[in-house]
Formats: structure tokens, sequence, C-alpha cells
């Protein structure tokens, strides 16, 4: 036996239809709720998050010569950046330069940016990798550019320093940095302090 049910009432369907309707409203309402503080704390934290380039460290030696020079830095209260540690809180090594080895562009340089600009002394070594003919050195020159807030990358410091022997690691300059990214009068020195070889 077959029943019909062409006579449902369609009052009850209009009802069940606004029922699930307010529910799922309810729900979504209730969902945004709940998630509101955590999209909050992920716009808060967006702003730490500065774009890269606020400190830019270059280090260039003559693009004929088939040496590996390394570029070394260490931000205040943070770990020495190079070839075997690419990364830190502060710095980023962007390009780690073999010499002429696999190398497209022809140009032998290195460069670091850092992620904003934190307070006190900053540390920027040459590290001579690789081994040279006897009798050669290498003339190595490092520059460092800072861009302030709303501001255009300006150089603040240039060194050449002369690389003459395997291991050979040399500091460029020591400098310190104020909040604003300004260079503190009488902070550079080229005092002595290894980079390569620290933990």
């Amino acid at each position: 036996m077959w029943r019909e049910f062409d006579d449902v009432d369609d009052g009850a369907a209009g009802t069940v239809f606004r029922d699930v309707i307010m529910l799922a409203l309810i729900g979504f309402v209730a969902m945004v709720v709940v998630l509101l503080p955590h999209l909050k704390k992920a716009t808060e934290s967006e702003s730490d998050h500065r774009p890269p380039g606020s400190i830019v460290v270059e280090m260039h030696w003559p693009n004929e010569m088939q040496v590996d020079v390394d570029l070394w830095v260490r931000a205040p209260d943070d770990s020495p950046v190079g070839f075997w540690n690419q990364g830190s809180r502060v710095f980023n090594l962007l390009r780690d330069d073999l010499g002429l080895e696999g190398d497209a562009s022809n140009r032998n340089y290195e460069v670091t940016y850092s992620r904003g600009i934190r307070p006190g002394e900053y540390i920027v070594n040459a590290h001579m990798y690789g081994a040279l003919p006897p009798g050669e050195s290498v003339p190595v020159r490092v520059v460092v550019s800072v861009k302030r807030r709303h501001g255009s990358l300006r150089q603040i410091l240039a060194s050449e320093i002369t690389l003459y022997q395997r291991h050979q690691e040399e500091t460029a300059f020591r400098f310190q940095l104020d909040s604003d990214g300004k260079l503190i009068k009488n902070s550079v020195n080229t005092l002595r302090r290894r980079l390569a070889t620290a933990g």
C-alpha cells in the first residue's frame, strides 16, 4: 500500500527551515566570539614581523679570484650568522658565495639582512675559508647600510681588509646602534672577536 505525502503542511516545513537557519546562525556567531581574541593576537604579532633589510651587511672581493671568503655578523645578544648558521633571530645570510664555483652571476659577494634593529653592539667579520696560492692576498670590502623608520637605505660604515691565509678571520668593525638605527658616536672599533668558530 502506497502512502502519498502531498498534503504535508507547508507551515511545519517552514518552521523547521527557520529553526535550522537560526541554529546555523547561532553556531556561526559562537565561533566568531570564540575566535575574536585569537584574531586580535595575530594582528598584534604582525607588527613584530618587520620586513627584512633594516640592516644590510655586504662583502665584496675581486670577481676574478677563485677563493671562498665568508661574511660573519652578530647582532646584540644573538648568535653569529655565517655559512654554517645562516639564520638567527635578527640576521639571515642571503648569499653564501663560494668564489667562481657554481656561480651564475660571476660576482664575488655575500650579503646579510636583518629583521628590525636591535639596540646594542654589532660585529662584522671576514673569514678566509679556503686556501690561497702562496704569495697571494684577497682584498675584501665590507659595507653596512641601515634603513631607519620611513627612510631609505643609507650606508653608515665601509672598510677594507686584506686576507692572506686560510682560516684567517678579521673583524671589519664593531659598532653600536640605538633603537632608531643611529650609529652611536665613538662606538666603532676593530677589536678582534672571532665569530666563525664561536658557538
